[in-house]
């Protein structure tokens, strides 16, 4: 090592439950790499924990799960800041960056319900919750006789909503259920070819001050180097096309050998235009391969997609 192995670090996350869980996770990892280490979790409050009455895309997008945290390491309350990769901006502040990415959990989308067992066996009418303009879009596409509504909050609060009667059916992230042990929660698991997952689901990041040389030396044995070429690629895609939480996109890759497969849709929020682009090339380019999707799906017209989007969020107050 070029630094002597750290003394004390302290990580920056969220008090969800869920976000403390991977906070404790990267803090066992770093435990085992630096036994004599003393590690400390400082938990916070974001503006997108306390904001729950709207939908992301209406509010400031990804941003607000990270801002907090972020000034945290800016001001040296803490070192480094753990994160769901899915709610990280596609454009980090200038001097963060991204120190490592981890192992992928379970990128599906998960259906959950207690009455029902498929997006398939809901009947026309029923109620579907989910935060996400991407889901929203795409079940939209495929179930036109399903209400889908707004479900904000973390997920024990999403999961009470669905408890107490106000959904028949919930779409979550499965990794997360799954980490909090609560996989027995899901009812049926939504292939890609339904539900494309969103850039980055299922990764987790640990975001840092660009200048810490020295904890990118202590990160980099975190970092998964098949679970970053993907998501480079996913947000590659989505940085294309501005990054926002106000455009339904979804963008996914996966390696086999030295081969990287991405397949990536843009919709428009009712589901009633998509364009679609399914390429492969070399896994050590992710970057370019996400430009050749962006420019795929470009050439199908997504410009027009992006007007109604825009469009869609405009008149929406």
């Amino acid at each position: 090592m070029k630094f002597p192995p750290p003394k004390k670090l302290v990580i920056a996350s969220r008090e969800s439950r869920l976000a403390m869980w991977q906070a404790e996770h990267v803090r066992e990892k770093l435990a085992i790499l630096y036994p004599q280490c003393s590690i400390e979790i400082l938990g916070m409050t974001t503006r997108g924990d306390q904001i729950l009455d709207r939908t992301l895309s209406k509010v400031g997008g990804k941003g607000l799960f990270v801002k907090e945290l972020e000034v945290a390491i800016a001001e040296q309350r803490a070192d480094i800041a753990v994160h769901s990769l899915k709610d990280v901006a596609m454009t980090l502040p200038d001097g963060f960056e991204l120190a490592a990415v981890l192992e992928r959990e379970d990128p599906r989308d998960a259906f959950v319900s207690n009455e029902f067992d498929s997006l398939e066996a809901l009947p026309a009418g029923a109620i579907v919750g989910t935060s996400s303009l991407r889901r929203q879009a795409l079940i939209a596409a495929r179930y036109p006789q399903l209400v889908i509504r707004p479900l904000r909050g973390n997920l024990d609060r999403r999961l009470g909503k669905l408890d107490g009667g106000e959904y028949a059916a919930i779409i979550l992230a499965a990794a997360g259920l799954k980490r909090l042990g609560l996989a027995q929660r899901i009812r049926s698991y939504l292939p890609p070819e339904q539900s494309l997952p969103a850039p980055g689901q299922g990764a987790m990041a640990i975001e840092i001050l660009s200048e810490r040389a020295d904890l990118k030396e202590w990160l980099a044995p975190l970092n998964h180097r098949a679970t970053a070429l993907a998501v480079t690629a996913e947000r590659t895609v989505s940085r294309n096309f501005g990054g926002s939480c106000q455009i339904p996109l979804a963008a996914f890759a996966t390696i086999d050998g030295d081969d990287m497969r991405l397949r990536a849709i843009i919709a428009t929020p009712d589901g009633s235009k998509i364009a679609s682009a399914d390429l492969s090339a070399a896994a050590n380019e992710p970057e370019a391969l996400g430009r050749q999707i962006a420019d795929a799906l470009k050439l199908q017209d997504a410009a027009a997609i992006l007007a109604l989007c825009k469009s869609d969020a405009d008149g929406d107050v």
